[in-house]
């Protein structure tokens, strides 16, 4: 598997687990942090690999033509 295709399936699954966590569980209490600011935190790591996989993707290098 490419490795822009492995990016943007991390980052798509990152950033769900995270939009999950800030949507669903605001009202959940532990004494460490809050699973809100984790999911925050989740989908910018997502984002990121979203934004690195697209980038990988539009910027692959290609093969030389013989003349």
């Amino acid at each position: 598997m490419a490795s822009s295709t492995k990016n943007l399936a991390e980052g798509a699954v990152t950033f769900t687990v995270g939009l999950a966590l800030w949507l669903f569980t605001g009202d959940v209490e532990i004494p460490v942090f809050t699973l809100t600011k984790v999911g925050v935190v989740l989908m910018a790591v997502g984002g990121a690999l979203l934004l690195t996989g697209l980038f990988q993707s539009a910027t692959r290098s290609r093969p030389l033509r013989h003349r």
